[in-house]
């Protein structure tokens, strides 16, 4: 079997080679280039580091090493897709879609016909049975990373290996000291897919700049100070707002006016919820249906609890009724659904308006 192995430099790609090395396999690993120093202005995202571990992996494991500059593609996707959602007062998630559109996407299209699988340091599982695929959760389920998956296709998914799904982070990170690899000790990845150390206000600061506007009591209408941009804000965000007598929860955007709303009760109601609309459904196998009263769990952020619901369809939009009030719903973000006892993902959609 050909096996790509995508490979950041982190501990937890860099653990995927041994263990498909010890699994008989002999994979060609692939750093995937997207950082932002080739373009003027960022200079605080060199791979330089990232490419020396992983070259360093693939001599230690005798792989071939190529690496890929996927750049163009990056920036008119993920960038792009974020921009655009920013600007819209809707709340993206740049790492989801860089799995689809990038790592199994742009990539899949250049080299998928060379190789039969795709493995990266994920942490989620492939179920198969009976020739299907599913995307099953992790072992390790503060480190389940099936929230970013589940905008992938079916198609993507059947070719995708997940090394990990069957370790915690703490069993990971002992492979990486045992066998001495270099990033046994890196820390998290905090930006946004491979972009690294960029602080997520200053990407979006340069893209769009600023423009400052009213911060608003929901309750009073009282103004309560200013903000520098609808864009920065999130709904349920209650740090970074500035203001005294807190805390402080964004409860609503208006994008027209540029004003937001925060509240400072300690369960605003304008935050709670028993639904989520969901919009632009993406099932993972294609024998998935969804029913009304079907039941499920979900998540709408990644966490590693689930909630509780039932479905209700409403022509293309499916709604969440979940068995208890939640707060922090926001436009953008991705609403992931669960088998309701089975360890596997259904598919997802992404978080409407209203």
């Amino acid at each position: 079997m050909e096996i790509a192995a995508l490979v950041s430099g982190g501990v937890d790609s860099s653990v995927t080679i041994p263990l498909l090395k010890e699994q008989g396999y002999d994979p060609v690993i692939f750093y995937i280039k997207i950082g932002m120093e080739d373009v003027p202005g960022y200079t605080d995202c060199p791979s330089d580091e990232d490419i020396e571990i992983t070259s360093y992996i693939a001599d230690k494991y005798d792989c071939h090493f190529i690496i890929v500059d996927l750049q163009k593609e990056y920036w008119e996707s993920v960038v792009a897709y974020t921009i655009d959602a920013v600007k819209k007062g809707l709340t993206p998630n740049p790492d989801v879609m860089c799995n689809r559109l990038i790592k199994f996407g742009a990539f899949e299209e250049r080299f998928g016909n060379q190789f039969d699988r795709i493995s990266t340091g994920h942490y989620a599982r492939i179920i198969e049975n009976n020739g299907d695929h599913l995307l099953g959760l992790a072992a390790d389920p503060v480190k389940d990373q099936t929230y970013f998956l589940a905008r992938v296709t079916p198609q993507q998914l059947r070719k995708l290996m997940f090394p990990l799904g069957s370790l915690t982070k703490p069993e990971v990170r002992k492979i990486a000291e045992k066998m001495r690899l270099p990033s046994a000790h890196r820390p998290d990845s905090q930006g946004i897919c491979f972009l690294g150390k960029i602080n997520y206000n200053e990407f979006i600061r340069r893209y769009t700049g600023e423009l400052p506007g009213k911060i608003v009591e929901m309750e009073t209408g009282k103004v309560l100070g200013t903000h520098k941009g609808f864009w920065f804000h999130t709904i349920g965000q209650r740090k970074g707002l500035g203001l005294s007598g807190g805390p402080w929860y964004v409860v609503k955007k208006d994008v027209a006016e540029n004003t937001i709303y925060v509240s400072n009760a300690v369960h605003p109601e304008s935050l709670m919820s028993l639904e989520v609309p969901l919009v632009d459904i993406n099932l993972l196998h294609s024998d998935f249906r969804l029913t009304n009263d079907m039941p499920v769990r979900f998540k709408i952020r990644h966490q590693p609890e689930f909630n509780f619901g039932k479905l209700r369809l409403e022509g293309d939009k499916v709604i969440i009724v979940a068995d208890r009030m939640l707060s922090g719903i926001a436009p953008g973000q991705f609403g992931v659904l669960y088998h309701p006892e089975a360890p596997y993902c259904l598919g997802s959609g992404v978080i409407a308006d209203g």
